[in-house]
């Protein structure tokens, strides 16, 4: 069972975000405006990225698919992104095929081996918390979500 963090604490970077300040968290933390599958509402949530590329970033679900807004961006794939001076950029999210997500996970390891092994202790999430090869059924339990910027589709 993943360790939950306190929804307070989870929180408490949304305002700082929405002022522009994300810029202080660095390009490790993004914060995601999406859409609520049942409500239609725009939800926030702020994720630490798990890698950056050319036209966008990786992140994971350390909840599982049953995490809300992996659940929502599921159901509606488009969504706005604010990381570190970038604000409300248009982007669309995407699964990762579960195939691809031990390697990915292994690189994110060897890059950020202390953010890893913290996350996976602050998750209970043994698999990156330790140093051994990463089980075949990693990429079910952990899904990763590639955020594609300026795609087009945006939160109404």
């Amino acid at each position: 069972m993943t360790k939950r963090i306190p929804r307070s604490l989870a929180r408490l970077p949304i305002p700082l975000f929405r002022a522009g300040l994300g810029f202080v968290f660095g390009r490790r933390l993004v914060m995601l405006e999406h859409v609520g599958r049942r409500s239609g509402l725009a939800r926030y949530v702020v994720l630490e990225v798990l890698e950056h590329d050319v036209g966008g970033l990786v992140i994971v679900s350390g909840y599982g698919r049953a995490s809300q807004w992996y659940r929502n961006v599921s159901a509606h794939p488009g969504l706005r992104v604010w990381t570190g001076t970038r604000r409300a950029v248009p982007a669309v999210a995407e699964p990762v095929p579960a195939a691809d997500v031990p390697a990915r996970l292994e690189q994110y390891r060897r890059r950020h081996p202390r953010a890893a092994k913290a996350l996976g202790r602050t998750l209970e999430l043994s698999d990156l918390a330790g140093d051994g090869p990463l089980p075949s059924d990693v990429g079910e339990r952990l899904p990763l979500v590639r955020i594609e910027f300026g795609a087009g589709r945006t939160v109404d």
